[in-house]
């Protein structure tokens, strides 16, 4: 989108004040959202974003700008207010960049740019009708298909430049189901780092009915009890208990400010010996993989805790400085707009030896969370409320009712010390997550689960 010229000009101006590491970030993307609701077409929505961000990094101090001015001017300008941050001396200077060649791990075969979109309309129009026609209490239906063509470019003051292509598509659908008194939701969201062939890979009429039908069959069941109870919770997004209670306070940017609980513990025990964690930016086409992150860093396969032994953080560029680390690929940002910092990509559980089946028998009385929805958490702390979007009661070993309404309560931290059982079923999952750099697409995953015990929220009474 600039000359290299250009780029060595700007990079220089912007260390011109005594900074240590310049940075310029070029980012165009498309994206689109088709949206059908109960069989009828809306308007898609299309847009192009594109500018540039600058930043500045001198010992610990930091500046960060951005335009969408990419002109000469513009650039040069933005480089030297930034620059003005700092008032030293000229500690470095550039005099060329070199190209450094990016992996591609992600080939598609149908470019998102090239689809008709009467392809997608017939998608989206099949799936809706499938959740629609499944029973007369579905009285809301809607599918939409998210699409992002990213092609992002990087110089920096290491004299690199790198430049990548991303193209993401996610099938979105929802349900709505009403009867005298009730109310219920259902919700799917796969995605992936593909092309159109992935939608036309999914098996929509399964994935349809398994939507409408959940949110029909929450209609008649029953308030979720309340108490402190073994909880098995389900593969894929079930994982979204770590990715928040855990994942985010091993992030970095908590982690060097000492404000996660998890600061200062490599090498020592934070879970259960049957845990083992990973942040695996690599997965071939998997929905939070890059080829590089924000940062033009290779992205990794990175442990985070094995056998329940805590391995490493996730870890960018400027956090890094802090820790006395480099970045193991971490670094991210939802566009141009967002300063980078550590988040996560594909975060899971790693699969244990157990089967579901196992799991679920050892627990006499207590709760199955099949699916977890949204939540929240305090990063610093760990403390977390997440939503069960599919729950059921189990009894002497076997999944009975299906109840509603309930909420696990507890903290990261001592979650992962009483996740005692761990199945080989490993699941991902697909969201977006969204923390100080901006929402960025990640899978969450995990096998099914036990926690000997956690609070689990509901208005049904007491598990009995």
């Amino acid at each position: 989108m600039i000359t290299k010229k250009l780029a060595l000009e700007v990079l220089n101006v912007a260390l011109s004040t005594g900074g240590d590491f310049a940075e310029i970030f070029l980012e165009e993307t498309y994206s689109g959202n088709y949206t059908i609701e109960n069989g009828k077409t809306q308007a898609p929505a299309t847009s192009l974003t594109y500018g540039a961000g600058i930043r500045i990094l001198k010992g610990l101090q930091s500046v960060y700008g951005h335009t969408s001015d990419l002109s000469k001017k513009g650039l040069l300008n933005l480089a030297k207010a930034l620059s003005a941050g700092f008032e030293d001396e000229r500690v470095l200077t550039i005099s060329k960049l070199k190209n450094v060649r990016v992996r591609k791990n992600h080939e598609l075969e149908k470019s998102l740019e090239l689809v008709d979109v009467n392809e997608v309309v017939k998608k989206l129009k099949f799936a809706n009708k499938v959740m629609k026609d499944y029973d007369e209490r579905i009285v809301r239906a809607i599918s939409v298909l998210l699409t992002q063509v990213r092609n992002i470019t990087i110089f920096n003051s290491e004299g690199k430049a790198f430049s990548d292509r991303q193209e993401r598509v996610r099938m979105v659908l929802q349900a709505i189901a009403m009867a005298p008194g009730a109310f219920e939701y259902s919700f799917a969201g796969p995605g992936a780092h593909k092309g159109f062939e992935y939608v036309e890979g999914l098996d929509l009429e399964k994935i349809a009915r398994d939507v409408a039908d959940i949110a029909v069959r929450k209609l008649s069941a029953a308030e979720c009890p309340s108490g402190k109870m073994p909880v098995v919770i389900g593969n894929g997004f079930g994982g979204v208990i770590f990715h928040e209670a855990c994942g985010h306070p091993l992030e970095a940017s908590s982690v060097s400010k000492g404000l996660s609980p998890f600061a200062g513990k490599v090498g020592k025990q934070v879970a259960h010996p049957a845990v083992t964690a990973i942040d695996d930016g690599t997965i071939t086409n998997a929905w939070g993989s890059n080829n590089i992150d924000d940062e033009g860093v290779k992205t990794k396969k990175n442990v985070l805790i094995k056998n329940g032994i805590l391995q490493s953080y996730l870890v960018d560029r400027f956090n890094g400085r802090r820790m006395g680390e480099e970045s193991n690929g971490s670094g991210r940002r939802q566009n141009y707009t967002f300063e980078p910092t550590s988040r996560m990509s594909n975060t899971y559980i790693a699969a244990g030896k157990h089967t579901p089946k196992e799991i679920i028998s050892s627990v006499k009385l207590g709760l199955y969370a099949k699916s977890l929805g949204g939540g929240s958490v305090n990063p610093a702390t760990g403390d977390f409320n997440f939503a069960c979007d599919e729950a059921y009661i189990i009894r002497d070993g076997k999944v009975a009712e299906l109840v509603k309404g309930a909420s696990l309560i507890g903290n990261g931290a001592d979650i992962l010390m009483k996740i005692d059982m761990v199945a080989n079923d490993l699941e991902r999952a697909q969201g977006n997550c969204g923390a100080a750099s901006g929402s960025i697409p990640v899978d969450v995953g995990q096998p099914t689960i036990r926690v000997s015990e956690i609070t689990v929220g509901g208005r049904g009474g007491k598990l009995q």
